[in-house]
């Protein structure tokens, strides 16, 4: 099972060996696709360094094509320094386990990080999700964001109630959020991340990019500061 796993991982490899030749992790030159199978099998350790380039250049030419208009947020959907050097963006889902877990990661990275600002990108792809990331948008509009944020994630489910108990906890003019929250700038914004996100590739909720970094699924404090500290991360 082991030797059909690592000749199945050694094949793959091959469709980045020019590359990889090229970047200096080979030295011969000219190596016949039998001889490449023999070697990734006889250094089984370079396969998930191979994995990691194949995935990495995957995300750069997916950024690539996304171009460079969906890095800005929408106006005031920020947690952390709105102006920091450092950027990290979630795409969010308030009734995702893994989001409400990630959610005190991301409150501990800024708190060690005053240069970090974390552009929260809704995207409500779980049932009943879309009321309360059209509320969290309508509370970026009165600059109370954040609180309506974590007050949310505080709620289990995200109802039509937690929503409620989360707009008071954030101390939202609840009428104006909730006509907000009906505008066409929150259901462009919204499809313009789903949207993103199919292009991006992404298969739920939370996702990440950080720089020329994407990232699926809760992280952890310690691998998303590494991506945060990558190379490119400062945008």
């Amino acid at each position: 099972m082991k030797e059909t796993l690592l000749r199945g991982l050694g094949i793959l490899a091959l469709a980045l060996l020019g590359g990889l030749l090229g970047a200096g992790l080979f030295s011969a030159t000219g190596l016949a696709d039998r001889q490449t199978e023999a070697y990734l099998l006889d250094n089984p350790e370079l396969l998930p360094r191979m994995a990691q380039e194949l995935q990495a250049r995957d995300a750069e030419k997916r950024l690539a094509q996304a171009g460079d208009e969906w890095r800005a947020p929408f106006l005031g959907a920020v947690i952390g320094n709105p102006k920091g050097s450092r950027t990290l963006y979630e795409f969010s889902d308030y009734n995702c386990g893994y989001c409400r877990m990630s959610a005190d990661h991301v409150e501990e990275l800024v708190a060690k990080d005053p240069e970090l600002r974390v552009v929260i990108k809704e995207w409500p792809i779980f049932e009943g999700s879309e009321a309360s990331a059209r509320m969290a948008l309508a509370a970026a509009k009165q600059g109370k964001f954040a609180a309506f944020h974590r007050a949310m994630f505080d709620q289990e489910p995200g109802d039509e109630a937690a929503i409620e108990r989360a707009a008071k906890a954030a101390g939202l003019d609840i009428e104006k959020a909730e006509a907000d929250a009906q505008g066409q700038d929150i259901s462009l914004e919204l499809m313009r991340n789903g949207l993103l996100a199919e292009e991006l590739g992404f298969t739920g909720t939370p996702a990440w990019i950080a720089g020329e970094s994407i990232l699926q699924g809760a992280q952890g404090v310690d691998a998303l500061a590494e991506a945060i500290a990558g190379e490119g991360a400062d945008r």
